[in-house]
């Protein structure tokens, strides 16, 4: 089984930028769909971008198109999330999850229900 440590989080004005990082050990990512998630105080956890192990493939929400990136290192076994134009509300708890291949093929990359490997998360606070 996969283990996911993230990192990379932190306090940032808005506008700012930050990237936070997917550490996988125990399993090639080649073998997932990896997830970005977050969560805000007293708001479920929300999807944020997806991206395929098969090809790289990847899929954003509405609320971070064109700002937030997700991008991988096969080699590193890495998944990063390049975060830009960062504002208030995306301040939150950011979790990576690893799920089946077939999570993302099927259209289900946002269903919490998809993944059975999940990190500790990591704080992004955007705020003056």
């Amino acid at each position: 089984q996969v283990q996911l440590v993230e990192s990379g989080g932190g306090l940032v004005q808005p506008g700012g930028s930050l990237r936070l990082s997917c550490a996988a050990t125990g399993d090639s990512l080649d073998y997932y769909t990896i997830t970005w998630f977050r969560q805000a105080p007293g708001k479920q956890r929300e999807g944020v971008s997806s991206i395929s192990g098969s090809d790289g493939s990847t899929e954003y929400s509405d609320s971070v198109k064109g700002r937030f990136t997700i991008d991988r290192d096969n080699g590193a076994n890495l998944v990063y999330l390049q975060m830009n134009r960062l504002q208030p509300e995306d301040t939150a708890v950011y979790y990576c999850a690893a799920g089946a291949l077939y999570a993302f093929a099927s259209g289900n990359y946002f269903e919490l229900d998809e993944y059975d490997y999940w990190g500790q998360g990591t704080q992004v606070t955007v705020s003056l």
